[in-house]
């Protein structure tokens, strides 16, 4: 069986080495040529899936994309040809939460502005977004949630409209798919009207797809209005970002919210489980035995962390300056995006760390956050 793997996704090898041979692909790059004799084709979310790419290829049996979206995927067409296809939803929720948190923690520091005083407002109650709301809530930040779709289909959870949002919140951090049709639609959801209504210093995160922001009306925005604080893991026109863009935004990142160790391999691993199901084999393999230890393993703090602590203990774990400067000096370089994507591979999630105390400091909260606790 042939096996055609993103070369950006780790495990491929200990995970299907034992279902076939393995063959690492520019996912971006891929063709009808390359494709055309594979058994099983492992995406990501650079690669357009539909007949295009498949119809002269006559054995493939599944296709996985270890993404939580599937706006690349022809599922009509596949459902057609009867192949098999999983995702990985939820993957990388984690990661994304952890992402954005960290991402409000350097803001806060940054423009001395702490996060636990503020409103946050989160547009997109999936995955993603309820990981970011479950580190605030943490934390103690209160948080609204506009999401129209889970709240028509019966979502129990209190939401607000997109209107309301804005007025109310300090923070906005951005977690839909791409739609472009309907009532719902999500492209340019923050298109010139809504950006010139957020609150004066706000702040604007988006690590979801770029084209929800529209970004040539975010350049003129900022250009009028620099007290509005602005992040962006997802660009319009990726790997191409808008050069004249960059400037304005405080952390710039190349779509890698979501690609913590812990969430790329988790999301591998969700296709080898849905593969072995579509073969009728026992998936044997475990998770946990793939993953590296972290540098340093345990931390005991002296005492209850403040905000800056917070940031700092957050750092030992994920520092978002690094790939931030990383970003401002490669992106304008030929696959400068796609490079810093493919090398992305130290980022580590919270329950990498163990953090206990050395005396009776109450750390149930670091716990909920997602830290791993320590029993002294």
């Amino acid at each position: 069986m042939k096996i055609l793997a993103d070369e950006n996704m780790p495990y491929v090898q200990p995970l299907f080495g034992d279902l076939g041979t393995i063959e690492t692909i520019n996912g971006r790059t891929l063709t009808a040529e390359q494709a055309k004799d594979a058994d099983v084709l492992l995406v990501r979310s650079v690669t357009k899936v539909d007949q295009e790419l498949l119809q002269a290829n006559e054995n493939i049996k599944f296709v996985g994309s270890a993404t939580i979206g599937t706006d690349h995927i022809d599922l009509d067409y596949l459902a057609r040809r009867n192949i098999a296809f999983s995702n990985a939803p939820g993957c990388n929720a984690t990661a994304v939460g952890e992402f954005a948190f960290i991402a409000m923690l350097e803001l806060a520091q940054r423009f001395n502005s702490p996060l636990k005083n503020k409103v946050v407002g989160i547009v997109g109650a999936g995955n993603t977004g309820s990981a970011v709301a479950t580190c605030l809530e943490a934390y103690g930040v209160k948080v609204l949630l506009c999401d129209p779709v889970l709240a028509e289909q019966g979502d129990p959870r209190g939401f607000v409209s997109l209107d309301t949002l804005i007025e109310r919140c300090d923070v906005i951090s951005l977690h839909v798919p791409i739609t472009k049709t309907g009532p719902h639609k999500t492209r340019y959801l923050f298109d010139e009207a809504r950006l010139n209504c957020l609150r004066e210093h706000a702040w604007l995160l988006n690590c979801c797809r770029g084209e929800v922001i529209d970004n040539h009306a975010l350049i003129a925005f900022k250009q009028q209005r620099e007290d509005v604080k602005v992040v962006l893991d997802v660009w319009e026109g990726e790997p191409n970002p808008m050069a004249a863009l960059i400037p304005h935004i405080e952390f710039c990142t190349p779509h890698i919210a979501g690609y913590s160790l812990e969430g790329k391999a988790r999301g591998t691993f969700i296709l080898y489980q849905q593969l072995s199901k579509v073969l009728g084999i026992e998936a044997d393999k475990s998770l946990a035995l793939l993953l590296p230890p972290l540098w340093s393993e345990q931390l005991l703090l002296a005492s209850q962390p403040d905000e800056r602590a917070l940031l700092q203990l957050s750092r030992f774990v994920y520092n978002l300056r690094d790939d931030d400067d990383l970003f401002r000096k490669k992106v304008q370089d030929q696959a400068g995006f796609d490079d810093m994507r493919k090398n992305h591979k130290h980022r580590r999630e919270f329950s990498a760390l163990k953090v206990g105390t050395a005396g009776q400091t109450d750390v149930n909260w670091l716990s909920n956050l997602g830290f791993s606790g320590v029993e002294l």
